[in-house]
């Protein structure tokens, strides 16, 4: 990732397309990651935004293909831009933060291995994709300084 900006959800850019979003969600403490199975790694779910599908809509989409999870509320944090592909082309993902109150059960899929919802600090057996941790931790700050609705 070569930035993050903060900026509305409904901002687009000249230099690169929107082309993927992620999501960091949350059941209580715990943030949800993904283990992708050609990678071998740990990550946050997301991927590919489909033609005529809003960043929003591919994130909601993904988290339930990915992990089986379905987020109560979801936040749209701001975009990160990427070099992605032996092509090297730019690419902007929009980051969304969530919660859920319930967890719902994951199956093995045929791109996603395992899940695990991470306590903070935890360190995961095998590789951890770095820009998801370093976009987990401002997802966890955003959260953080968010008001939580009425109990």
């Amino acid at each position: 990732m070569h930035a993050f900006h903060r900026v509305p959800e409904d901002t687009r850019f000249r230099e690169a397309r929107i082309g993927m979003s992620l999501v960091a969600l949350w059941h209580g403490d715990r943030l949800l990651m993904v283990h992708e199975r050609d990678r071998a790694t740990w990550e946050l779910p997301g991927g590919g935004i489909d033609p005529g599908e809003s960043p929003r809509e591919a994130a909601v989409r993904e988290l339930a293909e990915e992990s089986g999870q379905v987020a109560d509320e979801l936040r749209f944090t701001g975009y990160g831009l990427y070099t992605l592909g032996r092509r090297r082309r730019l690419v902007y993902g929009a980051v969304y933060t969530g919660r859920t109150s319930v967890p719902r059960p994951f199956t093995p899929n045929e791109e996603i291995t395992a899940i695990h919802w991470r306590a903070p600090g935890e360190p995961l057996s095998g590789r951890v994709q770095p820009v998801d941790e370093y976009l987990a931790a401002l997802c966890a700050a955003a959260r953080d300084t968010e008001p939580r609705p009425p109990a």
